[in-house]
């Protein structure tokens, strides 16, 4: 019995440390819950207190019954945007109102340009990321940085075309203490700004939707509102914003959206080039993502900028450009002014299919000989009215620095076409081994244009 007793006496000792671990842990838990709830709480009076401070200024953001406002010269201003910098004419045509630019290079000239044409203007202060602690630890440059967006404040914040200000574009806000110098350059900037500048409000940019970068904002940050740049996740964004509602409920934007981009998650050919839709394809696309992602109906949206108002390189120099190199229109700037006022352009832009190369398409992973004759064609979605085509061949545009995609404009090969017959074009391939492609943009009577290309891979031996 006393050795049946010992046994028994143990085993209720062991039950008894599991309970007391349970009910520690069951504490413990209670108490994180609490924290939390405290910290949402902050997190909560933090935004409140911030919004109340912008109900003032010549513009600022107002909330009425649970709807946020942005208020330019005491009216209602709903963004309907573009990023970019110039054809701030056409813009105004389109039924836009509002740019974004990145920096301030040119900015007198920017901002001028567009109070002629009555388009107002979020100006992009380009700081560095937080990654780049290097130069944060480094009181002496962060200071020359102060000093010189200090200059910038006080020189255009009387502007009539000012709209916002926008501290950096697409960062990283991390948690970790090693990061407290960059907050700590980050605030002040922001605080300057709302001190020298009480009449416009002050924001930041992230990309995609990051409840990290979200949370760190909202509770170590003084911004006015958020933006966003979401392209292929812009699905997601209403179920996004659900899901960070209990510790940010303030306005936003967003600073940049549009199609795919050539980037992770685009279709890519064998050697990796991404696959780049025709104009055609990528005006309905924009259309498509307005109409169906675009939380227009959420009481915390303030407008949207559409990406890219102009022509630049990225990947390819009509990827994102809805205008060519002399201020010719695609199709995606009709399909803005169509979001913008339900009225497309007066004409018709060229609709393209597809193109072929050798009776192959761009995901066909193309591969030519050095010097080989061949040929390309453009079908047609219907008929068109075609004043020229255009036939060139580039080099595929591989080089990043830091990442990014390269912004230099490249060159086309000359030499290479032997017999351009409108829609249908006889070539001959490089002779240097490597990846290339080959576009047509297609312009019509009215100077508008719509572009397609293909790329191939020269290779000696097959």
């Amino acid at each position: 019995m006393g050795i049946l007793f010992k046994q028994n006496l143990k085993k209720l000792r062991q039950i008894d440390k599991k309970v007391l671990s349970l009910k520690e842990t069951i504490v413990c838990l209670k108490a994180i819950k609490i924290f939390l709830s405290a910290l949402l709480l902050v997190a909560a009076a933090i935004s409140s207190s911030r919004q109340k401070d912008t109900l003032q200024g010549k513009v600022h953001i107002e909330e009425k019954n649970g709807k946020y406002i942005l208020y330019r010269d005491g009216k209602p201003f709903y963004i309907k945007g573009a990023s970019g910098n110039a054809h701030f004419d056409v813009l105004k045509r389109a039924g836009g109102n509002t740019v974004r630019v990145w920096d301030t290079l040119n900015l007198a000239k920017v901002l001028d340009s567009a109070a002629a044409n009555e388009i107002a203007v979020v100006v992009g202060l380009p700081v560095f990321n937080s990654d780049y602690m290097a130069f944060y630890n480094n009181g002496s440059k962060v200071a020359k940085q102060y000093e010189a967006f200090e200059s910038v404040v006080s020189r255009f914040k009387k502007h009539p075309a000012l709209l916002m200000w926008c501290i950096g574009n697409e960062l990283d806000f991390p948690h970790k203490p090693a990061y407290l110098n960059f907050y700590k350059a980050f605030n002040e900037l922001t605080e300057m700004i709302h001190r020298e500048d009480p009449d416009h409000p002050v924001t930041t940019t992230v990309m995609n939707f990051n409840s990290k970068n979200i949370f760190n904002i909202n509770a170590r940050c003084n911004v006015d509102l958020i933006s966003f740049n979401i392209f292929s996740r812009l699905s997601f964004l209403r179920d996004e914003l659900k899901g960070v509602s209990l510790f940010w409920n303030g306005p936003f934007m967003l600073a940049e959206w549009g199609i795919n981009g050539p980037w992770e998650g685009t279709e890519q050919t064998a050697w990796g080039a991404y696959i780049e839709d025709n104009s055609t394809k990528k005006a309905d696309i924009y259309l498509e993502r307005y109409k169906t992602y675009m939380p227009v109906e959420n009481p915390r949206f303030l407008g949207a900028f559409a990406f890219y108002w102009g022509n630049k390189q990225e990947g390819t120099h009509t990827w994102f450009s809805m205008f060519d190199e002399n201020g010719a229109e695609s199709e995606v700037v009709s399909t803005m002014q169509y979001i913008w006022t339900g009225k497309r352009k007066e004409y018709p832009f060229p609709q393209i299919k597809y193109m072929l190369l050798d009776k192959k398409g761009a995901r066909d992973n193309i591969i030519l000989s050095p010097g080989n004759h061949s040929s390309a064609e453009v079908l047609m979605l219907e008929k068109a009215i075609i004043k020229t085509v255009k036939w060139q061949i580039f080099k595929e545009d591989w080089y990043k620095k830091n990442n990014l995609h390269s912004t230099r404009k490249l060159k086309p090969i000359a030499g290479l076409m032997e017999d351009d017959q409108g829609l249908n074009v006889n070539f001959k391939a490089p002779t240097d081994e490597g990846p290339y492609r080959i576009f047509a943009t297609i312009y019509d009577e009215n100077g508008h244009f719509s572009t397609v290309n293909t790329p191939f891979y020269v290779i000696t031996d097959k």
